[in-house]
């Protein structure tokens, strides 16, 4: 489990492709803190580390992970946000994450807002995956909290100290991006849901 608090980025050094699959070799400012087996999350996607060499690991990412994600269109010299999974004595300093993303969204809206960044983006709605103002999401594996909501839309603040350590300064307009909705608002969806038939 993660808690979407990135602690640095990761840069791609090399992509290989395996018949579906795609394996990845980073490199980062803790690479030889990771182990084999551990899980990493990178741009809010939950991978196995495969291989730790000297400054750089490797990650794979099979098809189903490749047409669901933005991961398809990394390429050498990308930046991806990485977490590590919370330790059992740890904070609680941003919202339950599982790693799981549900789809994707295209940013559609930068504006610098005196300071700070307002961004907003446009996912397909009817997946039946929903924001609500002050709510959690997750994109590309950063907690934030969503200022405006609509049908198939939602727009966020970025702080200074976020916008200097993710990649979303790296954000362009129709960028896709990852977005992991809040577990707590698709368990009460599914509920209601089963609830409405059973009515």
């Amino acid at each position: 489990m993660f808690t979407g608090i990135v602690e640095g980025l990761g840069e791609v050094i090399q992509v290989e492709r395996e018949k579906g699959n795609c394996h990845f070799a980073l490199k980062s400012r803790f690479t030889s803190e990771l182990k084999v087996d551990q899980s990493l999350s990178h741009n809010g996607v939950c991978l196995t580390v495969t291989k730790v060499e000297g400054e750089m690991y490797w990650v794979t990412a099979i098809d189903e992970t490749l047409k669901k994600t933005n991961l398809c269109q990394l390429k050498t010299g990308d930046s991806v946000n990485l977490e590590r999974c919370m330790p059992a004595n740890g904070r609680f300093d941003g919202h339950i994450v599982q790693g799981h993303v549900d789809q994707i969204a295209l940013c559609s809206k930068i504006k610098e807002a005196n300071g700070s960044w307002e961004i907003g983006f446009e996912y397909e709605a009817a997946t039946g995956n929903f924001t609500v103002p002050k709510g959690s999401i997750c994109i590309n594996g950063v907690s934030l909290t969503v200022v405006d909501s609509a049908p198939g839309y939602f727009s966020v603040a970025i702080i200074p100290y976020t916008w200097d350590n993710t990649n979303f300064n790296q954000l362009t307009i129709g960028l896709p991006v990852n977005l992991e909705f809040d577990i707590i608002g698709k368990y009460v969806r599914q509920l209601m849901s089963s609830y409405g038939k059973m009515a």
